[in-house]
């Protein structure tokens, strides 16, 4: 099922390294073993490659001198329109404008010293206007007089404003995490795989209200790659590939508290952007793979991308019935970054494409999907993909 011209470029090949928390491994190790699967898995050798991509954790000219990559690596865009989903976006208009025929990206991630653009992420923009993430130094001020110094804070008070006028409760956020943990029991790559009752969830300690541990992603160690390649490859692929029907990003607009809609975020604009890129519609996605960097993002997500009115997705995914591997809308089949491993939002894409590609074993659902969507980011700035076999 596609309404995309034939001419759209492809992810026609993904790679996962080892995922796993404190593992010591080098990062630059970490990321020769996904970006070597994903360019195996697409059937080309590293000369094939034209550019390399990346948020900007492992550099990329290392990478592509370590994959034996001819041509220089490119840094590339980092927190752009389309967030944390920026060089995916980029890879895939590098190839549409023929500038490339191959464009590998990737995203590693290390639990200890953080990456390049989570530091960025901390300093002031050019000029000390703006702070990362598209925060308006002036909002940063408010909010640390506030004391509400991370995210988990900022986030915190959008759910509590979900809660206070929608009615969402507690409960109804843990099957998010419940539904993550039971998809996770069946992942091998995922840090957490006990099972978990409702009475662990609410049980857990508070991070900042109504969030507590159980709402919030797992730090990781590990990497993930794509390859972004024309559609005439698709032909040549070993696994087949996956058609980029849209693409939706947002960033900036109200920060994290200014926006004339709160709570809504980015989301809503970058879901609104791509479903105007596109004659599918929220009816004809089988699977979603929400980002969950906190359980209250993916409720966010499932209104913003029009599965459900504003203020319904408590309703929707109470029971857990819906968004199971068998429901009507499986969610985060792999477990999610609540019990697999915060990726940011490289993860979800590349269960996507396993999904998609009928690849994704054990984590698979019932019925191989065809149209899938995937998701990252959240606040001031947020990107999606519609994703198709």
């Amino acid at each position: 099922m596609s309404a995309t011209p034939a001419s759209a470029p492809v992810i026609s090949g993904a790679g996962i390294s080892r995922i796993g928390r404190r593992t010591g491994i080098p990062a630059l190790d970490l990321t020769v073993e996904s970006c070597a699967a994903a360019i195996a898995d697409a059937g080309l050798t590293p000369a094939d490659i034209d550019a390399v991509l990346t948020m900007g954790d492992t550099p990329a000219d290392e990478a592509a001198r370590a994959l034996s990559i001819a041509e220089a690596g490119e840094q590339g865009p980092t927190l752009g329109r389309n967030g944390l989903l920026t060089p995916v976006v980029a890879a895939r208009d590098l190839v549409a404008e023929g500038s490339a025929c191959h464009v590998l990206v990737y995203r590693t991630v290390q639990m200890i010293g953080g990456t390049v653009d989570q530091r960025a992420a901390q300093a002031p923009a050019s000029g000390g206007k703006r702070a990362g993430g598209g925060m308006d130094m002036v909002e940063v001020g408010y909010l640390l007089a506030a004391h509400a110094y991370s995210a988990a804070n900022w986030l915190a008070m959008h759910c509590r404003a979900h809660m206070d006028r929608y009615g969402t409760t507690k409960e109804q956020l843990g099957w998010i995490a419940l539904n993550a943990r039971r998809n996770a029991e069946r992942n091998p790559l995922a840090v957490y795989r006990d099972p978990m009752t409702m009475e662990q969830y609410l049980g857990a300690r508070t991070i900042s209200s109504p969030l507590g541990l159980l709402d919030c992603d797992v730090p990781v160690d590990g990497s993930i790659a794509l390859v972004v390649s024309t559609p005439e490859h698709r032909a040549d692929t070993p696994h087949g590939a996956v058609t980029i029907e849209a693409a939706g990003g947002a960033s900036g607009a109200g920060g994290w508290t200014g926006r004339l809609d709160y709570p809504k975020m980015a989301m809503h604009d970058a879901a609104a952007d791509m479903w105007a890129q596109t004659d599918l519609k929220p009816a004809d996605v089988d699977l979603v793979e929400l980002y969950d960097g906190f359980s209250y993002l993916t409720l966010a997500w499932l209104e913003a991308l029009g599965f459900c009115a504003d203020g319904e997705g408590g309703p929707f995914v109470e029971g857990g019935q819906r968004i199971a591997r068998d429901g009507e809308l499986p969610l985060n089949t792999y477990g999610g970054q609540l019990s697999a491993g915060r990726m940011h939002g490289y993860w979800v894409l590349y269960e996507a494409c396993q999904q998609l590609r009928g690849l994704a074993g054990d984590t698979a659902i019932p019925t191989r999907p065809e149209v899938a969507v995937a998701s990252a980011g959240g606040g001031p700035i947020a990107g999606c993909v519609l994703l198709s076999c």
